[in-house]
């Protein structure tokens, strides 16, 4: 999990790239308090028990000239804070930040990385008193400076040196339109600007076309940096009944979820049997439980942990059917047995279930204990696999006692069926098992009912006009 600091140099977007811009980040910010689970109801303190960790913030450059419509002021530049992250995430003040950035300070004149009326300060964000004080230090932070520019490149690479010293890394994001890409016509400028950062190590610049699937790309990616990717990451051994390569008869994979998990908002808690009211904000301790209506001492049968929160009253019961399940460690590696090749085109795709996962195989910068040659052999045979699958149109059929979905070793067997490319990754989807498996709906068709010539020309003209 990162702190993302957005630093938007007002005076080189366009009010219109600057209007997605602004949707984007508040798309980041719904889609960080929707998606990251809820705490844990027994937290270690109280502040782990509370809401989200506050993971944003938010700066930008403007010019005061760029209010006028004069563009010779000799005003020079100033660093805004619209946003500091305190302990908690509060959407709706960073939706306000947001909202408030002012869209007068574009500049016409002036392109990425050329010379402006005046230089910017860095030194109120990369202090103290901002980006260096925010978090704890087992954060990691990152700055993301939207079309950033500098007249004095020498005082910004300072900076970005005494970020590096506090290990601060900093993202130059440059949104250049196609022709920029096509035809190399980048200003001097902005190379210029570049050749100057490039070689320190905490600094990446990356340049995109602003178009708004590249935008929304975007916002996966710094959505992927809030988030803890030690949770993201599984590791995966598929077993052979028979040698692949000599005496190989698995591959060492890693899984990443394609989907993000969105929660529904209904964080579990403990409530008293007796009323039905939650206590889990009455009391932590187990020995002084308290019903909040009588204030009676409750023993631990008088206790549901099988409850979720509703608003602030509200509680739903849930069965306890689940409570033997054990935990699967996201750190373990899953087995996966391969069982049998089936043809994809007659899959039926009723009975594939739940979110699907990328499979690519492992390296060695992965904690697997691998050789380089093993790590060689073993991705040779990944794509081996996935090439000869891909070619056959064949998926393979495997079963594990671990459901990935829920993360718990189950008493049932689950299936699942992994499913090639031409030549990149592999997919992983959960098939269903026959206890889950419903009866199709009764569908009798007449087989003296035909669809008359009229009724299939007319169809097909109709999906004809479909792009």
């Amino acid at each position: 999990m990162a702190l993302l600091c957005f630093l938007l140099d007002l005076r080189n977007i366009p009010p219109p790239l600057l209007h997605r811009l602004k949707q984007c980040l508040l798309h980041l910010a719904n889609l960080y308090a929707a998606a990251t689970p809820p705490p844990q109801p027994h937290a270690s303190s109280s502040a782990d028990a509370g809401g989200l960790p506050d993971r944003l913030a938010l700066s930008y450059v403007h010019s005061p000239s760029s209010k006028s419509s004069s563009s010779s002021s000799s005003s020079w530049p100033e660093l805004k804070i619209g946003y500091r992250p305190g302990e908690k995430f509060n959407l709706r003040d960073f939706h306000h930040a947001v909202n408030n950035i002012p869209l007068y300070g574009f500049l016409p004149d002036q392109h990425v990385g050329s010379p402006s009326s005046g230089d910017v300060s860095l030194a109120n964000l990369f202090s103290n008193r901002a980006i260096y004080s925010w978090a704890t230090d087992d954060i990691s932070k990152k700055v993301i400076a939207i079309c950033m520019s500098a007249q004095n490149p020498e005082a910004l690479r300072r900076s970005l040196m005494d970020a590096a010293e506090q290990c601060v890394a900093v993202d130059f994001i440059m949104l250049e339109p196609e022709a920029a890409f096509m035809y190399g016509d980048i200003p001097a400028n902005a190379n210029s600007f570049v050749n100057r950062i490039c070689d320190l190590e905490n600094c990446v610049v990356r340049r995109y076309n602003p178009e708004p699937q590249v935008l929304r790309g975007l916002v996966k990616r710094w959505l992927e940096d809030l988030k803890d990717d030690k949770e993201e990451i599984l590791q995966a051994v598929f077993l052979f009944r028979y040698p692949i390569i000599d005496s190989v008869k698995h591959i060492c994979c890693n899984l990443y979820a394609s989907a993000n998990h969105i929660t529904d908002g209904f964080p579990s808690c403990q409530a008293c049997k007796c009323h039905g009211c939650p206590i889990d904000h009455v009391t932590t301790n187990k020995v002084k439980w308290m019903c909040p209506i009588t204030s009676r001492q409750l023993a631990s049968s008088d206790v549901t942990d099988t409850a979720v929160r509703i608003g602030e009253q509200t509680v739903l019961f849930l069965p306890t059917s689940e409570g033997g399940s054990n935990l699967q460690r996201v750190s373990t590696s899953i087995s996966f047995d391969v069982i049998e090749r089936t043809q994809l085109a007659s899959m039926n795709e009723g009975v594939i279930m739940g979110r699907s996962f990328v499979v690519i195989p492992s390296s060695n910068d992965v904690e697997v204990a691998l050789t380089d040659e093993c790590s060689d052999q073993n991705t040779q045979i990944f794509y081996g696999l996935c090439e000869t699958l891909f070619k056959l149109d064949q998926g393979l059929v495997c079963s594990s006692s671990c459901n990935i979905e829920t993360m718990k070793i189950g008493t049932l067997q689950c299936y699942y069926l992994l499913i090639p490319s031409e030549k990149g990754p592999m997919l992983l989807r959960r098939l269903a098992g026959s206890e889950e498996i419903l009866p199709l709906p009764d569908m009798n068709r007449d087989c003296k009912s035909k669809v008359t010539m009229k009724i299939r020309n007319s169809v097909e003209t109709s999906l004809s006009k479909i792009n």
